[in-house]
C-alpha cells in the first residue's frame, strides 16, 4: 500500500473483514508499495518508508484489536546498497558502489537487522496487550 497510505486504506479492510467474523492472517509486503526509481536512475526503495509502513500495519492491528500475521521482505546477507537509508545511511549516490540485484532491490544485512528490531519491539507490545486482554477477561469473569 506504500508507507503513506497504509493506516488509511489497511483499516476499512481490517474493519470489514472483521465485521463479516471472517479468520484471516494480515500479511505485510512493505517492500513493493515502496519501490522508486532514484535520481540516479536505479530502482531503489527508501528504508524509513519500509519501516512506516510496518509501523502503521501494527499500528492498524493493535487499533482494530487484530492480530499480525507476518512480513515479507527482500533481503540478503551480503552486504550491497540497493535500499536507500538505514543506519548505515545509504544515500542515492552510493547506490552504485554495490548494488547487485537483477531483478528487485534488497535490504542488506544491517538493514535486515535493523528492522527485526523493530518487529521484536512491536511483537513485545502485541503479546504485553494480548496478555492484558486475557488478563481483563479473567477479571471479568
Amino acid at each position: 500500500m506504500g508507507h503513506d497510505q497504509v493506516e488509511e486504506k489497511f483499516s476499512p479492510l481490517v474493519r470489514a473483514v472483521k465485521k463479516e467474523g471472517r479468520k484471516v492472517v494480515w500479511s505485510c509486503d512493505p517492500m513493493h508499495g515502496n519501490t522508486t526509481t532514484s535520481e540516479s536512475g536505479y530502482k531503489t526503495r527508501n528504508f524509513e518508508h519500509i519501516l512506516q509502513e510496518v509501523k502503521g500495519f501494527f499500528a492498524v492491528h493493535k487499533a482494530e484489536g487484530t492480530h499480525p500475521g507476518g512480513v515479507h521482505f527482500e533481503m540478503t546477507g551480503q552486504d550491497v546498497t540497493e535500499c536507500v537509508g538505514g543506519a548505515e545511511a545509504i544515500s542515492d549516490e552510493d547506490l552504485s558502489s554495490r548494488y547487485h540485484t537483477h531483478c528487485d532491490p534488497r535490504l542488506n544485512a544491517n538493514q535486515a537487522l535493523e528492522l527485526a528490531f523493530l518487529i521484536a519491539d512491536e511483537l513485545k507490545d502485541v503479546r504485553k496487550n494480548s496478555n492484558l486482554h486475557t488478563i481483563e477477561a479473567a477479571a471479568a469473569e
